[in-house]
C-alpha cells in the first residue's frame, strides 16, 4: 500500500476521514503488540544474550526507538504485567501511553480499576489533576531568584559589556537554576498541579518586569507585609481579568438598561454580549459532526445570519 501524499490527496473527504481513523486504530494495535512482546522479552531477559545490559539499551540501539519512546513503552510493559486491563484500554483508545505513565506510580490492586475508568479519554492535564488529588504535595514558598548571566555564543572579543547586562533575566521559581543554565535552555513557562486546589507556577521575566514587581511589592507593604509574590500575582490577575471582562464582554457591576440598535448598525449591544457569553459558557458554539467545538481562546461574537443579510444583533442570532 502506498503511503505517498498523493495517495491521500486523491481520496474524498469521507474516505480520508475513514482512512485516518483506520490508521490510528492500526497504530494503537501495533503499539499494543509491541508492548506485549516487550513484556515477554523482559521476563526472559533476552536482551542479555544479545549483548545489551538493559531492555532500554536494547530498544534504543537495536530497535532504534527514541529514548522517550523506549522509556514510555518499557514503563507500559512493566505496568501491564501487573494490570493487563491497561493493555486492553490502550488498544481501544481509552488510555494513552502518556496517561499510563502518569498513573503507573499510583496504581494499586485496590484502586487501579477506578483510576483507569476515571482517566478514560482524559487529557494529560486532567490526569495530572487526578494524580495531584491522589498524592497532594505541600505548597511551595514564594521565591524570586536572579538567573546567571547567559553565555554569549559569539567570540569573546566581539561581545559588548552592555549586552550581557541587558540579557539578565529573573526567574520566579522555587527551584534554583543549575550552574551555567541560560535563558535559551530554561524550561518553558508551566503550571503544575501540586494538589487538588493548589498549583506551582513557574516563568521567566525581564529586568523591567522584575522592577515593576518590586515597586508593586513596596506599594503593597501595608496589606501584604512580606511581599508574597503569590498574592501579588493573584491580585494582579484578578484586576486583569476584570479589565478583560469589561472590555471584551461588557461585564459591569450595574448594567444599564439595554439600548436598541438601529437596523443599519452591526454593533452588538453590551447586554447581548453578556447574555451570549453566559449562555455559551465562554466556549465556541460551533457544532461539528462529532460534537461541539471545545475552543475557549480566540473567540469572537458572530452573527448566525450575517449582518449583510439583515441579521439582527440579538441573543438568538449571536
Amino acid at each position: 500500500m502506498t503511503t505517498s501524499a498523493q495517495a491521500f490527496a486523491d481520496l474524498s473527504d469521507g474516505d480520508l476521514l475513514a482512512a485516518v481513523h483506520r490508521l490510528a486504530t492500526d497504530e494503537r494495535r501495533a503499539t499494543v503488540r509491541l508492548i506485549a512482546s516487550l513484556v515477554e522479552l523482559d521476563q526472559r531477559r533476552l536482551y542479555l544474550a544479545e549483548g545489551y545490559s538493559s531492555l532500554f539499551t536494547y530498544c534504543t540501539q537495536v530497535l532504534h526507538l527514541s529514548e522517550h519512546a523506549a522509556y514510555g513503552r518499557i514503563e507500559a510493559a512493566r505496568v501491564v504485567r501487573k494490570y493487563p486491563v491497561l493493555l486492553e484500554r490502550l488498544e481501544t483508545g481509552d488510555l494513552t501511553l502518556t496517561t499510563m505513565g502518569l498513573l503507573a506510580p499510583h496504581l494499586t490492586s485496590e484502586n487501579y480499576l477506578h483510576l483507569v475508568e476515571t482517566a478514560r479519554h482524559k487529557s494529560k492535564r486532567d490526569v495530572e489533576h487526578l494524580v495531584a488529588a491522589l498524592r497532594p504535595q505541600p505548597a511551595v514558598p514564594s521565591v524570586v531568584r536572579k538567573l546567571p548571566s547567559p553565555k554569549s555564543e559569539r567570540p569573546p572579543e566581539i561581545v559588548q559589556p552592555s549586552s550581557a547586562k541587558q540579557a539578565l533575566t529573573l526567574l520566579l521559581t522555587t527551584v534554583s537554576p543549575a550552574p551555567g543554565r541560560t535563558e535559551s535552555n530554561l524550561a518553558p513557562a508551566r503550571v503544575t498541579p501540586l494538589a487538588a486546589e493548589r498549583y506551582k507556577v513557574q516563568f521567566t521575566v525581564t529586568k523591567e518586569v522584575f522592577e515593576k514587581l518590586r515597586r508593586v511589592q513596596d506599594l503593597m507593604r501595608h496589606s501584604c507585609p512580606d511581599g508574597d509574590v503569590a498574592i501579588v500575582f493573584e491580585r494582579g490577575l484578578t484586576m486583569l481579568l476584570q479589565h478583560l471582562e469589561k472590555t471584551t464582554l461588557a461585564s459591569v457591576s450595574r448594567p444599564q438598561r439595554p439600548r436598541g440598535t438601529t437596523s443599519d448598525s452591526g454593533r452588538i449591544p453590551s447586554a447581548v454580549r453578556r447574555a451570549v457569553w453566559t449562555r455559551d459558557n465562554g466556549q465556541c458554539a460551533f457544532m461539528g459532526t462529532l460534537g461541539r467545538c471545545t475552543e475557549r481562546g480566540f473567540l469572537e461574537f458572530h452573527h448566525a445570519v450575517p449582518f449583510a443579510d439583515s441579521g439582527a444583533a440579538t441573543v438568538d442570532n449571536i
